[in-house]
C-alpha cells in the first residue's frame, strides 16, 4: 500500500517540474516573438540603411532620401519631454514618500490621480495637447507642444517607479540619518536619492521608451513637417509618426518604414543599455562606498 506521506513529496516535485516547464515555455515564446520582430525588421530594413539615410533629408514623401530632420525632431521632442517630466515626476514621488504620511487623504488623492492618468489612452492625451498646448497656450503644432504632451503621458511612470524605488530603500537609512543629526532635506539629498538612483534611472528609461514609441499623441501636437527644425516652436515629425505615415499613407513606403523602425529599435536599445550600464556602475560605487 502506497504511503500518502511518501507520495506527497513526489507530487510536489512533479508539480514543480510542470510549473518550471510552463514558465520556461512562456519565456522562450516571449523571446521568440521578440526575435521574430527584430529579424523581420533587419531583413526588411537593413538593406535600406546607410549614412545618407540617417543624415539626409526626406524626399518624395519619404519613399527616398533619409530621416535626418526626423531624427533631430525626435530628439528635440524627447528632450522637451524629459526636461519637464523628470523634475515633476521625481518631485512628486519625493513628496509622497518623504513629506506626506502614507495612507493620508492627500496621499490617496495624488496617487489616485496618478493612477488615473496612467490609464488615459494616448489619443486622449493628443486631443488634450492639441486643445491646451496648441490652441489655449498658442504654441501651435510644434516640437514644444509634442514634448509637453509626452511629458504628461510619462509622468505616471516616473512617479510610480521612483516612489517604489524610494519606498524600497532599507528601513534603517532614515533613522540612521536622523541619529546623525541630518535634516530631512540633507538626508534626502545625500542619502536617499543617491541610494535610489538606480530605480530612478529605470523610471527614466521606461519613460523614454514610452515617449519614443508614441504616435497617436504626436499626430495632434507636433505635426508632420519634415524640414530641419530651427526652433522648438516649429513643427517637427517624430520618428514613430514617420513610420506610421510611410506604412499607412505612402505607396511603396514600406521599405523605408522598416528601416526607420529598425533605427527606432536600435535607439531604444542603446538608451536601455546606457541606463543599465550607469545603474550597474552606480551600484558598484555605492557598494564600494559602504564596504
Amino acid at each position: 500500500m502506497l504511503n500518502p506521506l511518501a507520495a506527497a513529496p513526489r507530487r510536489a516535485r512533479r508539480l514543480d517540474r510542470a510549473i518550471a516547464i510552463a514558465g520556461g515555455a512562456a519565456s522562450f515564446s516571449t523571446l521568440a516573438v521578440f526575435g521574430w520582430i527584430v529579424w523581420d525588421l533587419i531583413r526588411l530594413g537593413l538593406p535600406n540603411l546607410s549614412w545618407h539615410f540617417l543624415t539626409g533629408e526626406v524626399e518624395t514623401a519619404g519613399r527616398s532620401g533619409g530621416i535626418g530632420p526626423v531624427l533631430v525632431s525626435t530628439l528635440l521632442i524627447l528632450l522637451c519631454c524629459l526636461a519637464v517630466a523628470v523634475p515633476l515626476g521625481i518631485g512628486c514621488a519625493v513628496w509622497l514618500s518623504e513629506f506626506v504620511r502614507r495612507g493620508s487623504r492627500a496621499s490617496r488623492i495624488v496617487t489616485g490621480g496618478v493612477d488615473l492618468l496612467a490609464s488615459v489612452p494616448s489619443i486622449v492625451f493628443g486631443l488634450f495637447g492639441m486643445t491646451f498646448f496648441c490652441q489655449v497656450l498658442g504654441l501651435g503644432f510644434s516640437i514644444l507642444s509634442g514634448g509637453l504632451t509626452l511629458a504628461c503621458m510619462i509622468l505616471p511612470i516616473l512617479v510610480r517607479t521612483t516612489l517604489l524605488a524610494l519606498e524600497g530603500l532599507p528601513a534603517d537609512l532614515r533613522p540612521g540619518a536622523a541619529a546623525l543629526g541630518l535634516t530631512r532635506t540633507t538626508t534626502l539629498r545625500q542619502v536617499l536619492l543617491p541610494t535610489a538612483l538606480p530605480g530612478i534611472l529605470v523610471a527614466i528609461t521606461l519613460g523614454v521608451g514610452r515617449a519614443l514609441s508614441e504616435t497617436a499623441a504626436l499626430l495632434f501636437t507636433s505635426g508632420y513637417s519634415t524640414r530641419w527644425p530651427d526652433s522648438l516652436g516649429e513643427s517637427g515629425r517624430a520618428l514613430s509618426v514617420h513610420i506610421y505615415d510611410l506604412a499607412m499613407n505612402i505607396p511603396n513606403g514600406s521599405p523605408n518604414a522598416s528601416a526607420s523602425a529598425l533605427v527606432l529599435l536600435v535607439l531604444i536599445l542603446l538608451i536601455n543599455l546606457t541606463a543599465t550600464g550607469l545603474t550597474e556602475r552606480w551600484t558598484r560605487h555605492l557598494s564600494g562606498t559602504t564596504s
